[in-house]
């Protein structure tokens, strides 16, 4: 009778051991199952990174979307389950953020929900015109042109950051920026303004005080000595020049203002009747500085102007060698004889306009 008894408790020993280890097998079974749903990787992309753009208002199903339209996902539904264990419908956050291969639902997640960014730099020189401006900006940030000079041309915006006219152009220092993707053109603004007031120091400040320009004419200023010359250690004899000429009240005559005015940015010699075109920025008609600058100048040409050089002329014309550099002259005599050997250089080229 034991024996009988040992014998079944045996087989039930067995049993019991048999369904615990189904048991086990299912748990493990399951726990790898969620294991590859979380921590296996669920990104294919054929670079080894690459980058995902969140618009903003976008929620959950907006970035569904976005993934499944890109055919990154190599689970859709694993990511799903994994995004709404961890709540991230509720917490989607716009911007750029870096995808690299690999990647798993966990990794992808935990970025997303964190908001990490990839920041772009942003940089813009050589621009002569708001609109340039906006279209160069939307093309790194989500800001649209259309927003940018919308902005830019509203009477209130003008007023929060105290320009007039076209004068609030020279608030936009070129350089290369850092920003995050998702920039509405106010943050854009709002960082400008912040660097306009960062470059203008108290040293700058005690310089403009030397030319007897405000901080946008000097801009503005700049704007006409980088058009005449790229050659850094000239423009500071030129911007004295200018300066001589703004305090004997004599008329600027800068080529380049006849240029903006007329807007063809081909023109390599200007004509005597291009000097009778018609418009606040040609300086030839108009005396004084122009209402806005003509360019957005760097801050090495800003720089230029408040360090301008005190000499006593009052011309400059470019030398006949066209070499960039410019024979300055005290006297319209000299400028005379400066003039026509440079035209007669460019006559010896065939170069008419």
């Amino acid at each position: 009778m034991n024996a009988v008894k040992k014998k079944g408790k045996r087989k039930w020993l067995k049993i019991l051991l048999a369904v615990f280890a189904i048991l086990v097998l299912g748990l493990c079974i399951t726990g790898w199952s969620y294991y590859k749903k979380v921590f296996h990787p669920n990104i294919n992309i054929t670079k080894n990174e690459t980058y995902l753009y969140i618009p903003t208002g976008s929620d959950f199903d907006a970035v569904m979307q976005i993934l499944q339209n890109k055919g990154w996902l190599i689970n859709t539904a694993s990511f799903e389950w994994v995004a709404e264990l961890k709540n991230y419908p509720s917490q989607v956050k716009p911007g750029k953020y870096k995808i690299k291969k690999g990647m798993s639902n966990n990794d992808l997640v935990n970025l997303l929900r964190s908001g990490r960014q990839e920041p772009v730099k942003v940089t813009f020189n050589n621009i002569r015109k708001p609109e340039e401006l906006a279209g160069r900006v939307a093309s790194y940030i989500e800001a649209d042109s259309i927003s940018i000079i919308d902005l830019y041309r509203s009477s209130e915006a003008r007023e929060e950051y105290g320009f007039a006219g076209d004068k609030f152009f020279t608030m936009f220092i070129p350089n290369t920026y850092e920003f995050y993707w998702n920039t509405s053109a106010e943050d854009f603004f709002e960082r400008m303004a912040k660097e306009y007031k960062d470059f203008w120091n108290e040293e700058r400040k005690e310089k403009a005080k030397r030319t007897g320009l405000s901080q946008s004419e000097i801009t503005i200023l700049a704007s006409i000595v980088e058009k005449e010359s790229l050659r850094r250690d000239e423009q500071p004899s030129i911007a004295g020049v200018y300066i001589n000429r703004i305090r004997t009240g004599m008329l600027l005559q800068a080529d380049p203002t006849v240029v903006f005015a007329i807007g063809d940015f081909t023109i390599k010699r200007v004509l005597k009747k291009q000097l009778e075109f018609d418009s606040p920025y040609n300086t030839y008609i108009h005396k004084g500085l122009p209402p806005g600058p003509i360019c957005l100048p760097q801050s090495s040409t800003i720089d230029a102007v408040l360090n301008y050089k005190d000499h006593k002329y009052l011309y400059f014309c470019a030398k006949e060698d066209f070499s960039g550099y410019h024979n300055f002259a005290k006297n319209l005599e000299q400028h005379n004889l400066n003039a026509r050997k440079y035209q007669a250089a460019l006559n010896k080229l065939n170069i008419k306009k």
